[in-house]
């Protein structure tokens, strides 16, 4: 996929994992890895630019594996910035799909 249209949606992919629970930048990156494909790392400047922003807002808690971890957490204006862009994104999809569907058995099939 064009990596400009990742890039402007990253963001929004780690708010709605984020409004799932709060997690930590390494187990955040893995999830969103696992169904898009990003390079290592890209995740953490998304966190510093959303905590910056108030949009997420960190703790740390102790881990049985090494020292404590930066939790992340979806703060009010994260969650309104969420549902926002989440029906933005619903209806701009909507929309670029009936641009791209073609209509069967019609002229649409065609090629000019």
């Amino acid at each position: 996929m064009n990596s400009q249209i990742k890039k402007g949606i990253l963001d929004l992919c780690v708010l709605a994992l984020l409004e799932k629970g709060d997690s930590y930048g390494y187990d955040l990156a893995g999830s969103l890895a696992r169904k898009v494909e990003v390079a290592d790392g890209t995740v953490y400047p998304i966190l510093r630019k959303l905590a910056s922003e108030g949009i997420v807002s960190t703790y740390l808690q102790e881990s049985q594996n090494g020292p404590p971890r930066k939790y992340y957490h979806l703060t009010d204006s994260g969650r309104k910035k969420l549902n926002n862009e989440r029906e933005e994104w619903i209806k701009f999809c909507g929309e670029v799909n009936e641009i791209l569907e073609r209509e069967t058995g019609g002229k649409a099939d065609e090629q000019d």
